[in-house]
C-alpha cells in the first residue's frame, strides 16, 4: 500500500530555513506527480506545491513563490521541499501527497513552527 513518511519539520526563526523530506513506498514513485500541502488548526488543507513525475512542471502557492522549492529524487523515491525566508504564517502541519493537487494519498505530516 501507499506509504508516505514526512520528516524535517521543527522550529525555525522568522527568516530561517527548513528542508522537508518525504520517503515514498508502495507505488512507482517516478510515475506520479507529487505534492506538498499544509493545514493549520481549524482550516482546510492548502495545496502548497506540486511537481510532475519528471520535474518538468511545478506549482507553487502564491504566498510561497520565491521562498519554497520543490524537488524530487526518483532514484531515492524521495520528495523534498526547501523552505527559505520562513514567516510565522508558514506555521502548519505539512503533508506529502501522491498526485497533483489535493486528491490522492497523504502522509501523517510533519509540524513546522516559525517563531522567534
Amino acid at each position: 500500500q501507499v506509504q508516505l513518511v514526512e520528516s524535517g519539520g521543527g522550529l525555525a526563526q522568522p527568516g530561517g530555513s527548513l528542508r522537508l523530506s518525504c520517503a515514498a513506498s508502495g507505488f512507482t514513485f517516478s510515475g506520479y506527480a507529487m505534492s506538498w500541502a499544509r493545514q493549520v488548526p481549524g482550516k482546510g488543507l492548502e495545496w502548497v506545491s506540486g511537481i510532475y513525475p519528471d520535474g518538468s512542471l511545478t506549482y507553487y502557492l502564491d504566498s510561497v513563490k520565491g521562498r519554497f522549492t520543490i524537488s524530487r529524487d526518483n532514484a531515492k523515491n524521495t520528495l523534498y521541499l526547501q523552505m527559505n525566508s520562513l514567516k510565522p504564517e508558514d506555521t502548519a502541519l505539512y503533508f506529502c501527497g501522491k498526485g497533483w493537487g489535493l486528491r490522492g494519498s497523504w502522509g501523517q505530516g510533519t509540524q513546522v513552527t516559525v517563531s522567534s
